[in-house]
């Protein structure tokens, strides 16, 4: 019998004058989606970002709910700080499920609300309470 052994996970930061760009190369899954959002978290909250922060998919080769998750936690962190957030290089895989869970507009779309019907200082930038 042998053993169980993950994919090589890695993380890697590179910054410039736009911004920041994320390299994720591995499975992004239940074992690994804590340690990305930790480390772009505290990175873009060390950096008081406001550029682009940019997700490089080039080396994914698997996601799974919690790394969905991931790119929800990272969504909410880049909006808080006014940065607008790239998904770049998705692998088909990663486009099929974020199209299929529906967040792929979600992830992408504008970083403010201002503007959007149904915005106009309700603070519902969800639009949830829209009939």
């Amino acid at each position: 019998m042998t053993g169980y052994f993950p994919a090589e996970f890695s993380v890697e930061i590179t910054e410039d004058p736009a911004g920041c760009t994320v390299r994720i190369a591995g499975e992004l899954d239940y074992d690994t989606s804590d340690e990305l959002v930790e480390t772009v978290v505290r990175h873009l909250r060390g950096r008081g970002h406001t550029g682009e922060v940019r997700l490089d998919f080039g080396g994914l080769t698997w996601i799974d709910s919690s790394g969905l998750s991931a790119l929800l936690m990272i969504h909410r962190t880049t909006t808080a700080l006014g940065a607008a957030l790239r998904l770049d290089n998705r692998p088909g895989f990663l486009d099929h499920r974020l199209r299929l869970t529906d967040i792929l507009d979600h992830l992408t779309g504008p970083v403010s609300a201002e503007g959007l019907p149904g915005s106009e200082g309700d603070g519902d930038h969800t639009r949830a309470g829209v009939p």
